[in-house]
């Protein structure tokens, strides 16, 4: 009898996250093995957004000793801690938050696992890497690129915050897009609905059933009159709605005086007009989806997602008719029970429908790939169906490509650099910063009394970076002076913000819920903003 009081309690304990990723989105997070470089405090406000949701797992990489400017910056280590190793006690602090995660750590810096032992970093479904220098992170952006393991960089650099996604290809099937339209399909209503329908008379129904007919069935029989009195085409501009909602109030029943009875049902056929009449088409990005290379070329090594969206689009040009499978899903409304039930049915049967055809569909293709029918399951086909209006594939460039002369992203930022603050700046001079560690050994302006001679030499790091990669563009003093006061200190307030923003990144990279950015994200503390760049 333990085991249902225990599920119980986490469902107590996660309530709020089930309901944002469901049951399979926390499996996915319990079953996740993630890896952070340096326990800074970037590092361990990012750890602290994944143990609080139950991550599986962790281990900290870092062959730092704890110092007391570490102890001030960073929650998760103590006065006593000072000496000791930085990842040892900051896991086991971080442990402390919830007992079902375990963590581990290694005292080991990462330059020398990269030297000693690579594949190490392989084992991770996702590694974070925070407050590395440039050398170091590009053989480590390297080296998982090759293997396929996603790295997120995360960096606080002052008041700036860094973030770069690097994954080869990442496929969501459950994007959860905000203002998500209703699949009611009333501009080509399938035969079970025009017949559902059908069976609704709304010149011959006593009172109560007229004011309980749900809305949906009212607006597909107006929509009916409207074609063969109005037009042929669906009601589009404000002129035509507006005609459109008239004809639905002249249905509405009148009163022994000729007044307008309170049909609540008809007020909200009239108020849903706007979502209701959305055209039923296939959106641009499952179209590019349909005509990627991975679904037209499929082969043994093709991932189920890539397979999924191949069986789908032939549906759609075979059984579809030109539609993807039917959502299967209604909106609460005013309605009797039993009406809403049949109403719900009528798209539940489709939907089922289309998701067995597509199944036959995935079932032959895997035949002819050779693979098991069994390795795709009911749930990720069913899951896929009901989403195929809302896949997304985010490709991300390597860091050296970014980094490359001639394969760098020069138009982008000249793009953004209209404006002398955009958050584009912040990136240059990030990337300034670094060459100044590469010629100096350390960052601008860590002491005092290195502040005013640094200046000048971030200037020319600037400039050499600028002139090296063909950038013509002017870059305001003030952004040297700020970045040598920064001394590249890592203040809490930013690091708490970088890591909240990190967490939820590797949260949506391991449960293929929600969509990732493109690649760098940057953040001003300054200035209170923050944009993402696809450098």
């Amino acid at each position: 009898m333990a085991q249902p009081g225990r599920a119980s309690l986490k469902e107590q304990r996660y309530d709020r996250q089930l309901r944002l990723w469901g049951d399979h989105g926390q499996e996915a997070l319990e079953s996740a093995h993630v890896c952070v470089i340096n326990a800074t405090a970037t590092g361990t406000e990012i750890l602290k957004n994944l143990v609080l949701p139950g991550i599986g797992s962790f281990t900290i990489v870092d062959g730092n000793r704890v110092s007391g400017e570490d102890v001030g910056n960073n929650f998760f280590l103590q006065k006593s801690h000072i000496g000791q190793n930085r990842a040892q006690s900051a896991t086991e602090l971080l442990q402390e938050l919830n007992n079902d995660v375990s963590g581990n750590f290694v005292e080991e810096s990462p330059e020398k696992l990269l030297d000693n032992d690579p594949a190490f970093f392989n084992r991770f479904n996702l590694v974070v890497a925070t407050q590395l220098p440039e050398s170091t992170l590009l053989r480590l952006a390297e080296l998982l690129w090759n293997s396929n393991v996603p790295l997120l960089v995360c960096r606080t650099y002052g008041l700036v915050g860094y973030m770069r996604v690097i994954i080869k290809e990442h496929t969501v099937v459950e994007s959860h897009p905000d203002n998500m339209l209703e699949d009611l399909r009333l501009d080509k209503p399938f035969p079970e609905l025009r017949e559902h329908v059908q069976s609704y008379d709304l010149d011959h129904m006593d009172k109560k059933d007229h004011s309980h007919t749900p809305w949906i069935v009212i607006v597909a029989k107006y929509l009916t009159k409207w074609f063969n009195e109005k037009s042929d085409q669906l009601p589009k501009s404000y002129k035509e709605k507006e005609a459109f909602r008239q004809l639905i109030r002249q249905g509405i029943l009148k009163n022994e005086n000729g007044t307008p009875e309170d049909e609540e049902n008809f007020e909200e056929a009239i108020k849903n007009v706007n979502t209701a009449l959305n055209t039923t088409e296939i959106p641009r990005c499952i179209e590019e989806i349909f005509n990627d290379d991975c679904c037209i070329n499929l082969t043994e090594q093709s991932p189920s997602f890539w397979i999924l969206a191949r069986a789908v689009k032939e549906f759609v040009a075979n059984e579809g008719q030109g539609s993807l499978p039917v959502r299967g899903t209604i909106p609460d409304m005013i309605a009797d029970s039993n009406k809403f039930i049949k109403l719900q049915n009528v798209y539940r049967e489709k939907a089922k429908k289309d998701i067995a055809a597509v199944g036959n569909h995935a079932a032959k293709l895997l035949q002819s790939l050779g693979k098991a029918p069994e390795s795709i399951s009911e749930r990720e086909l069913k899951l896929l169906c009901s989403n195929s209006a809302f896949l997304r594939v985010v490709r991300c460039r390597s860091l050296s490509e970014e980094y490359g002369l001639n394969t760098f992203n020069k138009d982008e930022i000249i793009s953004y650099m209209d404006n002398p603050d955009s958050e584009v700046v912040l990136y240059l001079m990030l990337r300034a910063v670094d060459r100044f560690y590469k010629h100096h050994g350390r960052y601008p302006g860590v002491y005092n009394y290195q502040v005013e001679d640094d200046i000048g030499k971030l200037k020319s790091c600037l400039t050499g970076f600028l002139q090296e990669h063909g950038l013509s563009v002017v870059v305001k003093d003030d952004y040297v002076h700020e970045f040598c006061r920064y001394g590249a200190a890592e203040p809490h307030a930013i690091a708490a913000f970088m890591g909240g923003a990190a967490a939820q990144e590797v949260i949506k990279v391991i449960t293929g819920q929600f969509v990732i950015f493109n690649n760098t994200y940057i953040y001003s503390g300054m200035s209170q903003t923050s944009a993402t760049f696809q450098l």
